[in-house]
């Protein structure tokens, strides 16, 4: 009969003994601790951590621990998602026996090889960020193809576009003054035109004076009207 208790607790002493540093215990019931790993540094200096915490069940190792990234550094979500699926088939391998050593080193390699992949990654952007600005510049040079669609809808834009531009034409050439209107528009618009000498002659009282010399013996002058030269004001002007 196994005594899970004891190669638990075997392990555990071992465990702080190989991981000095880095070997944390959370808690005895259950037993949960963590492990920090730590790739190593790549050509530029990067490095990429993460820190695995671990729950022992009651039949370790007979049956898989319980693990999760406690904390990480410098992954993305796609590398958790690798770490976690390694630890998997680790742990499925290796049942029977005690195996939280062999499954700290299998991430200890992932986590090299992923230092390794994020220069790729970065030449890969950098390559992708060139290549969208080509094709931005490209795009710019040979200007926007013309289509129905693009047309129609330029079209209509553009439709709205100029009847806001008239309305606010209107409208300044209102305030300003410049919109003027013609005799016949003024009588449409203000009825009280017509009638309006009449009412002025009412308001003074129909007061006007006249100068009845002015036209007295008029028809005792030998007026020709079909002469040329006839000038009524030359005529006035001899009398005086």
């Amino acid at each position: 009969m196994t005594d899970y208790t004891e190669e638990q607790i075997n392990e555990l002493e071992a465990l702080e003994s190989i991981y000095p540093d880095s070997f944390t215990v959370l808690s005895k019931d259950p037993t949960s601790f963590t492990i920090n790993v730590t790739s190593d540094v790549g050509e530029d200096g990067e490095t990429v951590e993460a820190t695995l915490k671990f729950t022992y069940v009651e039949k370790y190792p007979d049956e898989a621990p319980l693990w999760e990234i406690h904390s990480q550094e410098n992954l993305e979500d796609c590398d958790m998602e690798e770490v976690l699926t390694l630890l998997e088939m680790q742990a499925e391998e290796n049942l029977g026996m005690v195996m939280i050593f062999t499954l700290v080193t299998a991430v200890q390699e992932k986590l090299n090889e992923i230092v390794d992949i994020m220069k790729n990654r970065r030449e890969e952007e950098k390559r992708r960020k060139e290549e969208a600005a080509e094709e931005a510049e490209k795009v710019a040079f040979q200007g926007t193809v013309v289509t129905i669609e693009n047309f129609l809808v330029w079209k209509a834009k553009f439709e709205v576009e100029m009847a806001e531009l008239r309305r606010k034409k209107q409208k300044e050439e209102e305030q300003a003054g410049k919109l003027k209107l013609t005799g016949k528009q003024l009588f449409e618009t203000d009825h009280n035109l017509d009638t309006s000498d009449i009412q002025f002659l009412e308001d003074a009282g129909n007061n006007v004076e006249v100068d009845e010399s002015l036209f007295q013996d008029i028809e005792d002058l030998d007026l020709d009207e079909n002469d040329p030269d006839f000038d009524l004001l030359e005529m006035g002007s001899d009398e005086d």
